[in-house]
């Protein structure tokens, strides 16, 4: 649980036997600069981290092949995420081929057509993007040694490295002190920023039961060794929106040279908040949002990126999103979210928001009328926006709360056009059938 304020006196020396180290790797390769200086990002861009590949496969029962891996990242390539969190390199030697694979062919431009242009699932032209492809490592050398192995093949490779900073999980699974974690993730961010790496994520795992005056101590630590992002990991998803916010603003306002520097935030769905809390996270100021394809990942899973984006995107023009925008190309959403769902083995629930079979679909007959009058009456977003086609007949389900709208339109698109007495006596045959049998065709 949280930790009690940490004293200043207690801080200073915590950081003292770091100061060396720091000072030795800040003249071996300079101050770091962040990712957002690097490419001039505008203040209210949000970039999507997707960890589809990497949480997201270790949803339990889920295993991707190494080919599955890299269809995966070449449609998220077509998204345009940002970030493409590849997989944790040290696992196994089929895991770091994997990561190597996408940082070959997603993360470099491709050379056998036109620079910079790629296809879409249609064929058409459209510009190649080249995401940042990231290796997960613990603060372990060897995990280092094997992310830096796989992803520096990339145009724009990234280590995240990341330890738990909570007081349960430095207890009970570190057994460490919070100066020896502290300690250890400054040398590690040093390490991997040796092996010449220069865009390194530092990841405090149990961010949301930390200790804040800690986490922004080792935050501040991370960044002088050469992080160039920061991550709040809502590990076990145990924050409400409001306390994620606090927490970030904390961050932001207690860690010195957090200027320019990525806040990150990472949360898990196990209070059914992942989502909430991650658009309350960009909110307050986090400016990296880490997410997966149909919120699959640990237990109850990560936010989703569907949802958080098409939220984004559906309320863009409100005063309370502050102008927030991403850039990812949500015309690919469906088709994704479809091929992830195959190779997951994992169906997405009908009532799912964005991509569950339920999304765009009415059977009350008063929605029904008033879609069919005007679509936005019952749908703030369009299925196109999305990527999906719809026939009349999919999105319009004849069942026993329909009404005679929906009934007469259907019959109207198989060629049959009745007048109103032959209409109500073929509404109520329908209307006896409907209370036997779910759904009519």
């Amino acid at each position: 649980m949280m930790l009690g304020g940490t004293a200043p006196s207690l801080r200073q020396s915590r950081r003292a036997g770091i100061q060396p180290l720091i000072r030795s790797s800040a003249v071996a390769n300079g101050r770091a600069h962040s990712t957002r200086e690097q490419q001039s990002l505008p203040q209210n861009y949000v970039q999507i981290l997707d960890t589809t590949l990497r949480d997201g496969e270790q949803s339990p029962g889920v295993c991707f092949s190494i080919q599955q891996k890299l269809d995966i990242a070449e449609r998220l390539a077509r998204l345009r995420v940002d970030v493409i969190d590849a997989g944790f390199p040290a696992t196994s030697p089929q895991e770091s081929r994997a990561v190597e694979l996408i940082a070959r062919q997603v993360g470099s431009y491709k050379q056998d057509e036109d620079l910079h242009r790629g296809r879409d699932e249609e064929g058409q032209g459209e510009e190649q993007h080249v995401p940042v492809i990231c290796g997960l490592a613990r603060c372990v050398k060897s995990d280092i040694d094997a992310a830096w192995r796989a992803i520096r093949y990339a145009h724009k490779p990234r280590i995240l490295a990341f330890i738990s900073t909570s007081d349960i999980h430095m207890k009970h699974k570190l057994n460490k002190s919070p100066s020896q974690v502290l300690a250890t993730a400054a040398e590690m961010v040093a390490y991997a920023k040796s092996l010449g790496c220069h865009d390194i994520q530092f990841g405090a795992e149990d961010s949301g039961r930390s200790d804040p005056e800690f986490l922004c101590e080792i935050f501040e630590a991370v960044i002088e060794a050469g992080a160039t992002s920061v991550g709040i990991g809502d590990t076990v998803g145990y924050l409400f929106p409001s306390e994620i916010a606090s927490l970030v603003n904390r961050v932001k306002q207690g860690t010195r040279g957090i200027e320019g520097i990525t806040v990150s935030c990472h949360c898990h769905n196990d209070l059914g908040l992942a989502t909430s809390n991650t658009l309350a996270a960009a909110l307050a100021g986090a400016r990296q949002l880490e997410v997966s394809m149909n919120g699959i990942g640990e237990r109850a899973g990560n936010a989703s990126l569907e949802e958080v984006v098409m939220a984004m995107k559906c309320r863009s023009r409100d005063p309370l999103l502050q102008g927030l925008y991403t850039g990812i190309e949500t015309k690919h959403i469906y088709p994704t979210s479809q091929a992830v769902a195959d190779y997951a083995g994992m169906l997405v629930q009908p009532n799912k928001a964005i991509v569950g079979a339920n999304a765009f679909v009415h059977e009350s007959g008063v929605h029904q009328d008033g879609i069919l009058k005007n679509r936005a009456t019952y749908e703030i977003l369009s299925p196109s926006d999305i990527g999906l086609v719809q026939t009349h007949a999919e999105h319009i389900v004849l069942g026993k709360h329909s009404g005679k709208h929906a009934l007469s339109a259907r019959l109207t698109k198989l060629g049959y056009n009745l007048d109103t007495e032959a209409l109500g006596e073929v509404f109520m045959r329908f209307k006896a059938v409907a209370h036997e049998k779910k759904t009519q065709t």
